[in-house]
């Protein structure tokens, strides 16, 4: 008989073992132990043990559901209206036996009775409060497209698809570097600096972002001067053991202050790409919003591969 209830502290085990037998596909780290768990998950301050729902049968666990809530406006706290399904899995040997559907129901019971108006069914990079450098590689970007059960389970239980987030990878074993004259041109005036951040990061960011090796680079001119574009890499050593390749991500891309050439951008992501290849990193990868149609053709254009989408689902107070 299948028994469902909160988490407790004898639970981390378990759920690493729940984790790798449900084979969460290639977005999801691998290899890893209780202590990534806690680092990630149950450190964070705003961890709410009646969040994390459990299935179990005869004392195992064979499914689990984490919801939670997104930031706030100014990145200071959270925002309780905006209920999130932060994680979804069920062991393959209960697929079809309703479990899923059982715990999204508690899963939501248990937001609206924090206050949410609206839920969403894997969060979006900026909001996923939980599973930052465990699941979507270089931040969680819903429930990807590679998941073949994802989309059939929430579209069944009054979901819609919104936000989708395109996943773009390079292999850096390939040395060869795609030719733009005007990037090139503007490569030779450039250098790469190590970066500081520019005015204090939000406790968004430090509580998710700062539990992970992260690294500024700035674009800067050979001759001397500010720099005029910089990104953040993200360590990706819990993906090793399931792509195989020591990997980066890359984050906050931007251009500085008073900037406005995007090529800028394409420089430092060549330049960056590079540099690790010298490190011997293998793999990089960026994630974009599928609207921002320009990021995704300079992506493309540095070499990058479209290898994945992550999708957000949606369900409002009058879908239920």
């Amino acid at each position: 008989m299948v028994e469902y209830r909160t988490f407790k502290n004898t639970d981390p085990p378990q759920m690493v073992a729940l984790w790798h037998e449900c084979h969460l596909g290639r977005g999801a780290a691998a290899g890893f132990s209780t202590d990534a768990l806690e680092r990630l998950v149950f450190a964070q301050s705003y961890f709410d043990r009646k969040g994390l729902i459990f299935a179990v049968e005869d004392g195992c666990l064979v499914g689990a559901l984490h919801a939670g809530f997104g930031p706030n406006a100014d990145r200071t706290g959270l925002d309780y209206s905006r209920g999130l399904i932060c994680h979804l899995m069920v062991s393959p040997r209960k697929r079809g036996t309703g479990i899923g559907t059982e715990l999204l129901r508690r899963g939501e019971e248990y937001l609206y009775g924090k206050g949410a108006k609206t839920i969403q069914a894997g969060p979006a990079p900026d909001d996923a409060p939980f599973y930052v450098g465990l699941y979507g590689g270089t931040a969680p970007v819903g429930f990807l497209h590679s998941d073949p059960v994802a989309a059939d389970f929430f579209s069944t239980h009054g979901y819609h698809a919104g936000p989708k987030y395109l996943i773009y990878q390079r292999d850096l074993k390939n040395a060869r570097e795609p030719i733009n004259f005007r990037v090139t041109t503007i490569r030779r005036k450039m250098a790469l600096s190590l970066s500081e951040p520019l005015g204090i990061p939000s406790w968004w960011w430090i509580t998710r972002m700062g539990r992970l090796d992260t690294l500024r680079f700035g674009l800067v001119p050979k001759v001397g001067g500010p720099e005029v574009a910089n990104v953040t890499i993200v360590g990706l050593d819990l993906y090793i053991s399931t792509w195989h390749q020591r990997a980066i991500g890359l984050i906050d891309l931007q251009l500085a202050p008073g900037q406005t050439d995007p090529l800028y951008k394409q420089v430092l992501i060549s330049m960056v790409c590079q540099r690790l290849r010298e490190e011997l990193i293998t793999n990089v990868e960026i994630h974009s919003n599928e609207t921002n149609t320009a990021l995704t053709q300079m992506v493309l254009g540095t070499g990058f591969s479209l290898v994945d989408t992550g999708i957000v689902y949606d369900k409002d107070l009058n879908d239920v």
